[in-house]
């Protein structure tokens, strides 16, 4: 049961909303890289991508949204942004929260496909604030010429394995919610292995004199861990009731998803439980979660009631 607190929602390995600038930078190709007739398109996708660069140091939000197609997608490990308007979205509410932040890119190769497209790839590292040591992370992105304007259709961006977990600096620490009339939740994550892990503990404890599948209350146990070359970023639960599941981390630009599949308590009759954790802001060391597409075997089961975390340290 994890919740962000809503100052880091996307303080991240490279933030997915950073990532948005992964794919829009270029530098010049070569004679060798170019055939003759290409070189005045990779000039262009050059020049709009340093216009990116200020543009977004700038905070110019008119022209970034300019650097997009309508339909333009943003991808990152589980991560999926789609359409101009939630990238944007998404890269204000980053920028806020991180003015002091810089971006480099290092372009290792820019191929003109086919007029209009342009595929560009490297690495970007990004800095939050000036003193920081920068994250790195790789890109690669495909952008159209619309009209005089080369704009990006596509970005793919795979974190650093080191930094992948920053993504989720915002759940470390204590949160508690309140089930009224059945339980009190405490739910603490902390980062460990070397930054390579995310271990989180759960207290389920239940109202007094409530008749539970253990009296005592439910402990559960959750390790988070990113892939190393997809950079998606997966979770494993374990119980006190015999429960395990396991599933990834998502996030659609608003909200976080951690989509599970595992196996229910021994109480249980059904063999296989899916659900789906959607994981929202609402407001500053406070979130919701709510449980959401739940099945066993099969089997449809109600939504579960919405929780409202607070964190307490």
């Amino acid at each position: 049961m994890s919740c962000p607190s809503f100052r880091g929602v996307r303080e991240s390995r490279v933030s997915l909303v950073l990532v948005v600038a992964a794919g829009l930078f270029a530098t010049p190709v070569t004679a060798a890289a170019a055939a003759p007739d290409s070189s005045a398109s990779a000039d262009a996708v050059r020049k709009a991508s340093a216009e990116y660069a200020a543009a977004f140091n700038k905070g110019d939000f008119k022209a970034l949204a300019d650097q997009w197609t309508e339909r333009a997608e943003l991808i990152e490990g589980g991560g999926r942004l789609s359409g101009r308007d939630t990238i944007l979205a998404a890269l204000q509410a980053w920028r806020a929260r991180h003015p002091k932040a810089t971006l480099e890119i290092e372009v290792r190769d820019v191929d003109v496909v086919a007029e209009p497209l342009a595929r560009v790839s490297g690495v970007m590292r990004f800095t939050r604030e000036p003193g920081a040591t920068p994250v790195e992370s790789s890109f690669t992105g495909l952008r159209v010429r619309e009209g005089s304007t080369w704009r990006l259709a596509e970005s793919r961006v795979t974190p650093a394995h080191v930094s992948a977990l920053d993504d989720l600096e915002w759940m470390l620490g204590t949160w508690t919610a309140d089930v009224p009339g059945r339980s009190t939740i405490e739910v603490t994550y902390e980062k460990t292995l070397g930054g390579y892990a995310i271990v989180g503990r759960t207290r389920i404890v239940p109202v007094p004199g409530k008749a539970t599948l253990l009296p005592e209350g439910i402990e559960a146990l959750e390790v988070i861990h990113a892939d190393r070359d997809a950079g998606l970023i997966r979770s494993w639960v374990f119980d006190s009731t015999g429960a395990r599941a396991s599933g990834h981390f998502e996030w659609d630009g608003t909200s976080f998803e951690k989509r599970m599949t595992g196996t229910p308590s021994d109480a249980v009759r059904g063999r296989v439980a899916e659900w789906v954790n959607v994981i929202s802001p609402t407001g500053e060391g406070r979130c919701t979660m709510h449980m959401i597409e739940r099945t066993i075997d099969g089997v449809e089961l109600p939504d579960a009631q919405p929780l409202n975390f607070k964190k307490v340290r």
